[in-house]
């Protein structure tokens, strides 16, 4: 299996040295992502064109490499293609046609190619000859150069031809690990998590920080949702996931500040306590997913004061985007079903909370706080990989785990929607549902309570953590469903 992979168009007008070590991160990006499905991947190239060799067989495999690929930062689009050496162009229109001629019948078609290097021969020579071809010999209905029913691609680089399989796009944007680091502030909600997107696409490495407010069902949420933009996005780059205990610091605006400012406070907290840990890890800017006057803490007024807590920069790639189309965005890359799930936990809620707050009442609400408080907060952080923070968190969950299902008893297939889909399970006289773990949360309620539920997953690490977070809730119908040997399908 042969890929063609262009670059994003804003790298091709960069300085030649630019171009060429963003070329060569991208290069090794794909490298290393693609070799989780196959390890013999091979990537060359180095200026306008990537290409990618597979030595995969199979189907599933295949859909695999092309969805892991659409994902890069960096990569504008790519052909799956057919290669072969350059002879003349009657062996273009007859490799075409042996692709291409049983589907024309019928059909109006157009031929695009494109050439690099030196032929005798001109691109639309190509054209003509080939399109003159398939549409007299193949049954064709004519050629429409404008709207065609079959558009076939034809690229030809120097002594190779690739005729076009099939094209693809991708998310555009620069290498990850072309830019710097970044520290992203990640609540888990539709702001958060776009933001968090919006630098990895930009090809800024992004680590993320929680501020963990009282709630373990918040913290396991945002854990999951940053481990899915990790996994899709930038699953070959070490990422960390700090997490910062914030429930003192609550108790301390909660008892100390007055009620206007409490949210400005919050906030500031908050970065204080993130440019001292950006400064541990050598990161030089922050970053939130803020947009003008979404809440009272976000009007420019606040924003300017909020800012003034770090000596640091701070990034708002969200700040005049609407809401909508944050969700909208959301969606597209899989994060708003997580945002809609996650539950939520903030105990700092103003009654009549300032928009324009002054920064000598700020100072006045300020000098209350016990800053040692802040001070044992960061002294209590954690710092994970994002490659172990969801089997962390599974190693410590003490669950039953089941190994048959008895009659009566319901499974609860809590994978990703798209795992289900590729891989679905195939138990005979089981009742099966699909309930995916960012929603098993906040809808396991809903259920029946005279029903035995099990939790699957295919490596039985989320199954372990939502059954012990339903257990602790004080639901006794759930158990983890965990075959011996596995007879699950892998997601």
């Amino acid at each position: 299996m042969k890929l063609v992979v262009k670059v994003f168009a804003e790298i091709t007008i960069k300085s030649r040295p630019v171009r060429k070590n963003f070329i060569r991160q991208l290069r090794r990006n794909i490298r290393n992502d693609l070799r989780l499905i196959d390890p013999e991947v091979t990537v060359s190239g180095e200026w306008d064109n990537l290409q990618v060799d597979t030595h995969v067989s199979d189907e599933r495999s295949r859909e695999q490499l092309v969805e892991r690929l659409k994902c890069i930062p960096g990569v504008a689009n790519f052909l799956e293609v057919w290669e072969y050496p350059l002879t003349d162009i009657d062996t273009i229109y007859q490799q075409c046609r042996e692709h291409f001629g049983a589907q024309l019948a019928g059909k109006t078609l157009a031929i695009r190619c494109k050439r690099a290097g030196k032929h005798e021969f001109s691109s639309q020579d190509v054209e003509r000859y080939v399109g003159g071809g398939l549409n007299q010999n193949c049954g064709a209905a004519g050629v429409d150069l404008k709207n065609p029913d079959m558009l076939i691609r034809i690229e030809i680089r120097h002594q190779q031809v690739f005729i076009v399989r099939a094209m693809h796009h991708g998310i555009g944007g620069y290498p990850l690990g072309s830019m710097e680091q970044v520290l992203t502030l990640m609540s888990g909600g539709f702001d958060s998590t776009v933001a968090a997107y919006q630098m990895l696409r930009r090809g800024l490495t992004t680590h993320f920080v929680f501020f963990n407010l009282g709630g373990r069902a918040h913290e396991l949420g945002v854990k999951e949702v940053a481990h899915y933009l990790w996994q899709k996005y930038a699953r070959g780059h070490k990422l960390l996931f700090v997490t910062v205990p914030f429930e003192g610091v609550v108790g301390e605006i909660l008892s100390q500040v007055d009620n206007s400012q409490m949210g400005v406070i919050l906030k500031r907290m908050m970065l204080r306590a993130a440019t001292q840990i950006a400064d541990e890890l050598e990161i030089a800017t922050l970053v939130t997913g803020e947009a003008i006057g979404q809440v009272s803490s976000q009007t420019l007024p606040n924003l300017g004061i909020i800012d003034r807590a770090t000596d640091k920069l701070v990034l708002r790639p969200l700040i005049v985007s609407h809401k909508q189309d944050i969700i909208d965005t959301a969606d597209a890359i899989g994060t708003g079903d997580f945002a809609r799930n996650m539950p939520e936990y903030c105990g700092v809620i103003s009654v009549n909370p300032t928009t324009r707050a002054c920064p000598r009442r700020i100072a006045r609400e300020e000098e209350k706080f016990d800053m040692a408080v802040l001070e044992q907060a960061v002294a209590q952080t954690t710092i994970t990989s994002m490659a172990r923070v969801i089997d962390e968190l599974g190693e410590s969950a003490e669950v039953e785990i089941v190994e048959q299902i008895l009659p009566g008893q319901v499974l609860l297939d809590i994978r990703h929607p798209d795992d289900v889909e590729d891989a679905p399970l195939t138990l005979p006289d089981v009742e099966q549902r699909a309930l995916p773990f960012y929603a098993i949360n906040s809808q396991f309620k809903n259920l029946d309570a005279n029903r035995q539920y099990l939790l699957y997953c295919d490596r039985g690490v989320m199954s372990r953590l939502h059954a012990q977070h339903l257990v602790s809730e004080g639901f006794t119908n759930v158990r983890v469903y965990r075959p011996q040997p596995a007879t699950g399908p892998r997601a």
